[in-house]
């Protein structure tokens, strides 16, 4: 078990946790829109860390978007696993074939 299955394992306990309960809950509590919206923020802030080559704040920054990542996952009913067996069929793939590749 990894430290993103154990996370994952937190957050569909929260699941049906009352929203005021904690962060992960009340966030579910608003549906998967916002829970992406949200994703979306973190990921623009790892973006600017990363750009302003600041690491300390870009290792925050990564860990808040692993986190929010699994959140928007969960409230779509998605598990970490799917997302993992998608990596290991790419593994040993070009990138540019498995682009190629996609349907739509």
């Amino acid at each position: 078990m990894s430290i993103l299955h154990d996370l994952e394992t937190t957050i569909a306990a929260r699941k049906s946790a009352e929203p005021d309960s904690s962060w992960t809950a009340k966030l579910l509590a608003k549906g998967p829109e916002k829970c992406a919206e949200k994703f979306g923020e973190e990921a623009i802030e790892a973006v600017i860390a990363a750009v302003k080559n600041d690491r300390e704040n870009l290792t925050y920054e990564a860990a808040d978007v692993l986190y929010h990542l699994l959140v928007m996952l969960a409230a779509r009913d998605l598990a970490l696993d799917d997302v993992l067996a998608e990596l290991a069929r790419r593994q040993g793939q070009s990138g540019i074939a498995e682009k190629a590749g996609r349907s739509g």
